[in-house]
């Protein structure tokens, strides 16, 4: 897929409303308690990427990601955990200014988001194809979305992607071709989750650039009860 393709200005922004998920099989594995993860948050390797395995994962406060050079998947639950508060996001001056710059759409194109998130040219590189398949699975079924930022001549400028199960939004990459696009996805998103009820925004790991944006680190244990409460709403993508 061409990910610098233009998209006409009448797919620019997702339709009002949502699809329902589709629950699909259940996983055939286990967790371990989260609280036997190593000091780095690893909790497992191996398993699957089937769409039950994944929900079940973050249902549980645990993450795939590969571990190790080898790109043997890894299954995380760092502690602490980072998140972005929906109420606490910081929007600088500069900011502002780039909001006005872009054009945002949801769901639009998510092949080419997860295309640019995986972009071999950049550093720490860890989705592989086995990731980008297992995700489109999960966007098929209407559990993972993506935020699609466009400059003004509809070339994708950059985005990131994500699960959401009830109000659980934890995003899992993103990405820039130009300044300031992948913030501007990260605030548009918060809108979205503010309006649509969500209570728990999961980023997984503490970066300078996401604390710019307002992100904080919390203890596991505190996180897991925001997941708890978080699971228990319905209000949709």
């Amino acid at each position: 897929m061409d990910s610098s393709r233009v998209i006409p200005t009448s797919v620019t922004r997702s339709p009002e409303g949502s699809r329902t998920p589709t629950e699909p099989a259940a996983t055939r594995w286990v967790f371990p308690p989260v609280d036997s993860a190593d000091d780095t948050g690893l909790l497992g390797i191996g398993a699957d990427l089937e769409p039950g395995t994944l929900l079940a994962a973050y249902r549980a406060g645990v993450f795939p990601m590969p571990a190790g050079p080898d790109l043997t998947m890894g299954w995380w639950s760092p502690d602490p955990r980072a998140i972005i508060p929906l109420d606490g996001l910081h929007v600088s001056r500069s900011l502002k200014k780039s909001l006005a710059k872009y054009e945002v759409s949801f769901d639009v194109d998510f092949d080419a988001v997860v295309a640019g998130c995986a972009d071999p040219a950049r550093p720490h590189g860890w989705i592989t194809d086995e990731i980008r398949v297992a995700y489109r699975r999960l966007f098929d079924l209407g559990w993972a979305h993506s935020v699609e930022v466009w400059d003004k001549s509809g070339t994708l400028a950059g985005g990131l992607y994500g699960v959401a199960a009830g109000g659980l939004f934890a995003g899992e990459s993103m990405f820039h071709r130009s300044r300031d696009a992948s913030k501007v996805a990260v605030v548009r998103l918060v809108e979205k989750l503010q309006k649509g009820g969500a209570e728990l925004f999961d980023v997984q790991w503490h970066t300078k650039h996401l604390e710019s944006l307002g992100a904080i680190e919390i203890t596991r244990a505190e996180y897991l009860l925001r997941l708890e409460a978080a699971l228990r709403l319905d209000p949709g993508f």
